[in-house]
């Protein structure tokens, strides 16, 4: 089949909607895409450090995903079921079970909600207080758990909870770790606020935190810190959420990000690079017994996506069945590591390199500088977003499967448009 390459982008500003954000950075059609490469009508190439926020860990268009839906769309496979039994979905629930769940002596039970993150997140927190009887649930400082008004209320940004124009209620809002800089223990703070009877907190039904913030600047809790937030979470009756939409599905190094933390979350939310190809598709892995939902009792029209379970259930086979995936990673993340410290060492000496993994970014101190470093690395084909309350932190998302070579290229682009940006810093301080 043949793409479209003339597109006129007048239609755009004339009939989409002022919401539409990531294409006022990158106002260019694109028209094809393969792995970490992304081209527009007019046939250039841009090396993607956006990976669809992290949607599109294996990149884009794997070719086995690809082969597997084209030949069941050709077979009349089920697109839209409800919730209803298909051969797609107990394909993806046998495969995840086997390949994910039980080698991590996991019994959880998979909830398929709506199509995206947010659904997710608002299934954990409904199904919290249902379960403990409890309203309050804790988020944290830079926390960002989606859009929907439930899980808008855990999130941190302001200009995202002002679009709410309603008052967003039910959490309580702690500090994450380092919120108050190196020295402060907000471990500590947050024990003393939940064990103290005037604090003036409510019993919480849950707590839910990102291991690593994605949207707050890429913080990344240490192990004793979740260690910790798990303990607490135990001892006051509080349900654990992990929110692994971002930070998940090998994006900090493993399946789950808290796999090196042995910690036992009673909930985590899935999804992004769930489907394997950025089809929509999400889930709330929960404990067998907080499975207390009564029939359609939180349900959703789109919960039973069969392309996605296609393509997530390849996805799985493909990179979770042997550990070779896992190594490729982490020699990505230590290369991507060496290569941001030495950018900070030569053109921003002090500068924090945040993250974990291959979710990683370099804190520029501003926003306005972290905009014109990604806005020259697009003029120089590199598709790259910032992050952080400020948007002060340089993101690298990158496709997990992006090659080395390629990986490295884009880099080089990022530290020429950092060394170029940076340039009259350097010559202030001379």
């Amino acid at each position: 089949m043949t793409i479209e390459t003339t597109v006129d982008t007048a239609v755009f500003e004339r009939r989409e909607s002022e919401a539409r954000s990531y294409c006022r950075s990158f106002p260019v059609v694109f028209t094809s895409a393969e792995n970490a490469t992304l081209t527009d009508q007019n046939g250039r190439e841009y090396i993607d450090f956006l990976a669809g926020c992290s949607s599109l860990n294996y990149g884009h268009n794997d070719p086995d995903m690809k082969a597997a839906l084209i030949d069941y769309i050709s077979a009349d496979g089920v697109a839209h079921g409800l919730d209803m039994f298909t051969s797609a979905k107990a394909d993806f629930l046998e495969t995840f079970e086997k390949l994910i769940l039980k080698p991590r002596g996991m019994d959880h039970k998979v909830m398929f909600t709506g199509p995206t993150g947010t659904n997710a997140v608002e299934a954990a927190m409904k199904l919290a207080r249902k379960v403990t009887g409890r309203n309050s649930i804790i988020a944290f400082t830079n926390g960002f758990h989606g859009m929907t008004l439930g899980a808008l209320s855990a999130t941190g940004n302001s200009g995202k909870r002002d679009g709410a124009s309603t008052p967003l209620t039910g959490i309580a809002r702690m500090p994450y770790e380092g919120a108050f800089g190196a020295a402060a223990d907000t471990l500590a703070q947050i024990e003393m606020m939940l064990s103290n009877p005037s604090s003036g907190l409510d019993a919480p039904a849950a707590i839910i935190v990102e291991p690593v913030q994605g949207e707050g600047g890429l913080n990344a809790a240490s192990k004793k810190w979740m260690q910790g937030i798990a303990r607490l979470a135990k001892k006051h009756g509080a349900l654990l959420i992990i929110d692994d939409i971002q930070a998940g599905i090998g994006r900090t190094g493993r399946f789950f990000s808290t796999e090196e933390f042995g910690i036992d979350p009673d909930m985590i939310t899935l999804a992004k690079s769930l489907s394997g190809m950025g089809l929509p598709f999400a889930t709330l892995l929960l404990k067998p017994e907080l499975d207390v939902w009564q029939p359609a009792e939180h349900n959703g029209t789109f919960r039973g996506n069969n392309h996605a379970f296609v393509t997530a259930t390849v996805a799985l086979k493909k990179f979770w069945a042997h550990d070779t995936f896992v190594k490729q990673l982490g020699d990505k993340s230590a290369f991507l590591e060496r290569r941001l410290e030495l950018m900070r060492d030569k053109f921003l000496s002090g500068a924090a390199i945040k993250g974990r993994g291959m979710m990683r970014g370099i804190d520029v101190g501003s926003g306005e500088l972290a905009a014109e470093i990604c806005a020259d690395c697009f003029d120089n084909g590199l598709i790259i977003e910032t992050s952080g309350a400020h948007d002060e932190v340089v993101k690298v998302l990158a496709p997990l499967t992006i090659p080395m070579e390629q990986f490295s290229a884009g880099l080089d682009i990022l530290e020429s448009a950092i060394a170029e940006n940076t340039s009259f810093l350097r010559i202030a301080a001379e």
